[in-house]
């Protein structure tokens, strides 16, 4: 058995990256990379596991099925999180998230999934010039190899 944490251990070996799929309308999966990291959901507290995205496709799709599972992975190990998903963005308010902590939260998500910048308020301008989402993904199960 292995944790959130662990999870996400795994996937700091190699620049926080997780492939996540999401379930399309037809009911195939549509998968892709991102950076994602560990933090407190902004809402609830709990742990969850978050990434920024202006993927159409991803955000359509988590939506109307926001069941997802982002898998990290090192070399051969691996271990992947299911859950549900959250949206908060610009067009997907969140209650709880006004546009201040929707920008915060960005780089919050952004610093977890081991990024850094020199210029925060050109991340920021970029981020809303893009209408980059936050997901939140609340983890239902956690496995591995």
């Amino acid at each position: 058995m292995v944790t959130l944490s662990e999870a996400v251990e795994i996937g700091s070996r190699d620049g926080y990256l997780a492939v996540v799929s999401t379930v399309r309308s037809d009911g195939t999966v549509q998968s892709s990379v991102v950076n994602a990291g560990l933090l407190p959901h902004p809402v609830s507290g709990a742990e969850a596991v978050a990434f920024v995205t202006y993927g159409a496709a991803k955000l359509r799709n988590l939506r109307f099925r926001p069941q997802v599972t982002l898998t990290f992975r090192a070399g051969w190990q691996w271990a992947a999180v299911e859950g549900w998903a959250e949206i908060a963005g610009s067009a997907d308010p969140l209650p709880g998230i006004d546009a201040e902590r929707l920008r915060m939260l960005r780089r919050e998500i952004f610093t977890a999934a081991g990024g850094s910048h020199d210029d925060w308020d050109e991340y920021d301008r970029v981020m809303e010039s893009q209408s980059r989402a936050a997901v939140l993904v609340t983890p239902t199960r956690v496995y591995s190899n």
